[in-house]
């Protein structure tokens, strides 16, 4: 029955996370922590936090990581599976019509509306993490902080934000 679980949960994750894991991180919080316990919310915000130092897209690792957590290799398996047949169907799907639709202005408008929706996701599952247990003091907020500014008025990309904050967090945690 759990593998059942996984295969569903996962492949509907699968489903509604086409184009990026971010946007559903909400989803996938609610399913793994809430529905069905399968991981604390600790245990998940360090899952995303390894879904971020591993190859591959955030929703993949998470079915990997969780998969394993609850059935072991064959979970792990299952889950994995499930979380990426969805994009297969839906891409294929999606060649057929855009290519006899693409000249279509609905087609162009609908595309740009599901943009804006995504970065709607996006900025929901961003602040679906600002809880507590993922800042442990004052220190933490700083780093935050500077993240946000160096990259919104510096425009400095993602792997120098990493080591950047990586460098602040050692100075601030072992020398002050």
């Amino acid at each position: 029955m759990i593998y059942l679980q996984l295969f569903l949960v996962f492949f509907k994750i699968g489903l509604f996370s086409f184009g990026g894991g971010y946007a559903v991180l909400a989803l996938i919080q609610k399913d793994i922590i809430e529905n069905y316990q399968w991981v604390s919310m600790s245990e998940f915000t360090e899952l995303v936090a390894l879904s971020q130092i591993t190859p591959g897209p955030i929703s993949i690792n998470l079915a990997t990581h969780v998969g394993y957590k609850v059935g072991a290799t064959l979970g792990s398996t299952i889950a994995t599976i499930a979380v990426i047949v969805p994009s297969f169907i839906i891409i294929t799907t999606i060649i057929v019509f855009l290519k006899k639709f693409s000249d279509s202005l609905i087609v162009k408008r609908a595309l740009d509306a599901l943009k804006l929706a995504v970065v709607g996701l996006i900025l929901g599952a961003a602040l679906s993490l600002f809880v507590k247990d993922n800042f442990i003091d004052l220190k933490s907020y700083i780093i935050l902080v500077g993240v946000f500014i160096a990259g919104w008025f510096f425009n400095l990309g993602s792997m120098l934000l990493i080591a950047l904050s990586g460098l602040v967090g050692i100075v601030l945690y072992y020398f002050l």
